[in-house]
């Protein structure tokens, strides 16, 4: 694409091409051969619109494959799996004449109560990060552009649009901005979103340190900023910090503004040329020729990729999978009109939808099984929930096996708002005791984008199918697993607490009066509960197969300094073939700061047949073993001795080994606002104030520092100047000036590998 000369273009023509011409649609400017893209929601398929005001989900959009959400993505574990769905994407696009499809979203899952958790992956950024990072490559690879979203800080639905995520800086950039930062270097996005939210009491839309010093200067990010719908608050501070794109369209009042900044000096003109030029290069992602696809082909795709998003969380005595020559009741409502999406601007118009019950009763003919069914309630409450209750239990009592399927409708979770609860409506779990009296065994399978509570009747049931939104192609993918078809292979991509008091979010989320603060720090999700040893339902990483794997022969072999390799067999001791997810986790106490108990610092999903052996090679980085230290502004891996650990999940560790690394040198100027215990335990001066001390000491005072070796104890927390205050002239102050200026020479607060 020739790159037009913007010494041709006046000031109002640059200013316009940095907003939108109506809802999902850019500027273009003819004579200077800049064309108008389109950009439309993308998430888990193309939203394309053929009104022009939408973005709720309210007007049906034209059909497209309704691919698995992120919730079901996170699940699978599969990079593969997060590409498949991304080029799929990327493919449509194209054959709508798409530039831009907003999407993936990788915000972690702080609360399980976020209304649009189902469009995001995990509650850990790696996770979040590679499979995200999967998705764009691919996506972008068909030609159509990614815009990786909600940057950052975006973690909740209520009050979005003006709430002030309060979230120190070692959170954020080991929890909050790691997910982007992988997408951004890895897979090189055309844009990415900036979100509604204020991140520590300026709007993400005009924060330049999110947008210029983190994004661009840190991470080398050459693409756009683009706002997310109505986002903007201040069009000219916008421009100041980095956001270049203003959608939807403002009819021309926002532009003005940039004009008007620009002729008063308020605005360099340099900057807005900047943002014009990584605008008009998404022009690149425009299709010169809308493309097909074979819809059956993605339908197929979409049963496919759906299955292995689906985690078996409870099997007793195998009661999964179904066998041949079963009676099966088949209740619940989600099963014949399954919930397979969220609500709001990622609802997808779906070209074809597989209902569960039928794809349950297609493969119970082949198996000569016979299946009955009662809907058991109604989604909205509707209907006389008595006699159907009545009804499902008189079913389910004829049965060898009921399968309930259970789960939240959209009056219960959607773009925005929060909900309220982790319980399912009171009238699904009633029905849920009774049919596990009724029945001789119980199979539940779950609909939802968050997770839900288990409890009431966990313990009462056999069998529990997490099923989460699967997509279009959902419920074949259940059918499959249910009768074995399919191994299931999930595993949780957030944890299942026993109540939501347990969650470490809990009483910051989702704040008050236009704040909500981060109070957990890092400790997000399971690096909360296994640090302070919460019980949980079931731990992040958890999943059953119908077969097993032993893991054996771990090696983890230590640069000496930063890093290390790692070596790992599996086995697939079980009778069938199947995939396993291996999960691997550091965890270390060395370091001035508190660290979670374990970290996920890799993972790869392998496949394997029955009796068959993989052994598996991981590289563990510096930043698989460091953490962000505020006061050097840097990532730190201090030295001292890490435990390399092999887990099925995070609670449950199969196989460690402990190395050491020499980490990284680190001497921090002296101030006389540090700390006695800075200054004496630093390394290039703290010898020389042991010294002096020994000298300026009386016998006396040196006999009670003998008598009272804790006594130093008791100060290391003072500031050295209060501390010359209670001890007089012990350092005289010229002494501890010449220190002061020997450590700022000699420390540049630069880490230095030993």
């Amino acid at each position: 694409m020739n790159t037009p000369n913007l010494r041709t273009l006046t000031l109002e023509q640059k200013a316009s091409l940095l907003s939108g011409r109506d809802f999902w649609s850019t500027k273009e400017l003819d004579d200077a051969g800049i064309r108008s893209i389109v950009l439309t929601d993308g998430p888990h398929g193309i939203r394309r619109q053929a009104g022009e005001t939408d973005h709720l989900g309210i007007h049906d959009s034209l059909p497209s494959t309704c691919l698995p959400p992120a919730v079901a993505v996170g699940s699978s574990w599969n990079t593969d799996i997060a590409a498949r769905v991304g080029a799929a994407i990327g493919r449509e696009g194209r054959a709508f004449g798409v530039a831009i499809a907003l999407g993936p979203g990788v915000n972690i899952k702080r609360s399980p109560l976020c209304g649009r958790n189902f469009e995001y992956y995990s509650e850990d950024p790696l996770l979040s990060g590679v499979l995200g990072a999967a998705h764009v490559n691919a996506m972008q690879g068909q030609g159509t552009g990614a815009s990786v979203k909600h940057f950052a800080a975006n973690n909740q639905e209520t009050e979005r649009m003006r709430v002030s995520a309060e979230v120190d800086e070692r959170t954020l950039r080991e929890i909050y901005l790691p997910a982007f930062e992988r997408v951004v270097k890895e897979a090189n996005p055309a844009t990415v979103m900036c979100s509604y939210n204020k991140v520590n009491g300026v709007y993400a839309s005009e924060n330049s340190w999110l947008l210029t010093s983190i994004l661009r200067d840190e991470w080398g990010f050459g693409g756009a900023v683009v706002s997310d719908w109505g986002a903007v608050s201040n069009r000219v501070e916008g421009v100041k910090a980095g956001m270049d794109l203003e959608m939807p369209g403002s009819g021309g009042k926002t532009d003005q503004e940039i004009v008007d900044a620009v002729r008063s000096g308020d605005l360099s003109e340099e900057l807005v040329d900047a943002s014009v030029r990584r605008v008009v290069r998404l022009t690149e992602f425009a299709p010169e020729e809308q493309l097909t696809y074979d819809v059956e082909e993605h339908h197929a795709l979409a049963r496919e990729l759906a299955a292995e998003g689906i985690v078996l969380l409870r099997n007793e005595k195998e009661t999964l999978p179904l066998t041949a020559g079963q009676q099966i009741a088949v209740i619940g409502a989600f099963a014949d009109a399954p919930r397979y999406q969220g609500g709001g601007s990622s609802h997808i118009n779906p070209t074809r939808l597989d209902s569960p019950l039928e794809a349950i009763r297609d493969q119970a003919l082949i198996m000569n099984s016979i299946v009955a069914y009662a809907p058991g309630f109604t989604v909205d409450g509707s209907g006389d929930e008595v006699a159907l209750l009545e009804e499902a239990v008189s079913a389910a009592s004829s049965a060898d096996i009921a399968v309930v399927f259970v789960g939240l409708g959209d009056r219960e979770e959607s773009e925005g708002f929060d909900r309220d609860t982790l319980a399912l409506p009171s009238t699904q779990v009633a029905l849920l005791q009774a049919i596990a009296k009724a029945a001789p065994r119980t199979v539940v399978v779950l609909s939802n984008g968050g997770v839900v509570s288990l409890e009431g009747w966990h313990d009462n049931v056999d069998a529990i199918v997490e099923g989460w939104l699967l997509g279009q192609g959902g419920g074949h993918a259940m059918a499959s697993v249910l009768f074995g078809l399919s191994n299931p292979s999930g595993h949780l991509a957030e944890t299942i607490p026993f109540r939501l008091e347990d969650n470490p979010s809990y009483l910051n989320f989702p704040g008050e009066q236009g704040h909500v603060r981060y109070g957990e720090g890092v400790f997000v999700g399971y690096r909360y509960y296994e640090s302070a040893n919460v019980p949980v339902r079931y731990p992040f990483g958890y999943g059953l197969s119908y077969t097993h794997f032993s893991t054996t022969g771990l090696t983890v072999e230590s640069n000496g300094v930063d890093g290390a390799s790692v070596r790992v067999t599996v086995k697939n001791t079980g009778q069938r073939s199947g995939k396993h997810v291996i999960q691997l986790y550091v965890s270390t106490t060395t370091g001035p700061v508190r660290r979670p108990v374990r970290e996920l610092r890799a993972f790869t999903k392998v496949e394997l047949e029955a009796g068959e052996e993989q052994t598996v090679n991981f590289t563990l980085d510096r930043r698989g073993f460091a953490y962000w230290d505020v006061e050097l502004g840097q990532w730190v891996v201090p030295p001292g001795d890490y435990s390399v650990q092999v887990g099925t999940d995070s609670s449950t560790v199969v196989a460690e080994e402990v190395i050491q690394l020499q980490g990284d040198f680190i001497t921090r100027p002296l101030t006389m606002q540090s700390t006695v215990g800075d200054w004496f335990g630093h390394p290039v001066v703290g010898q020389v104030l042991m010294q002096g001390m020994a000298t300026a000491m009386t016998q006396e005072q040196a006999d009670q520092a003998e008598q009272n070796p804790d006594g130093l104890k008791m100060v290391e927390s003072m500031p050295m100047h209060q501390f010359l205050a209670f001890t007089g002239s012990v350092f005289p102050l010229e002494v501890l000036e010449s220190l002061m200026e020997q450590t700022r020479a000699q420390s540049s607060t630069q880490v230095v590998p030993a």
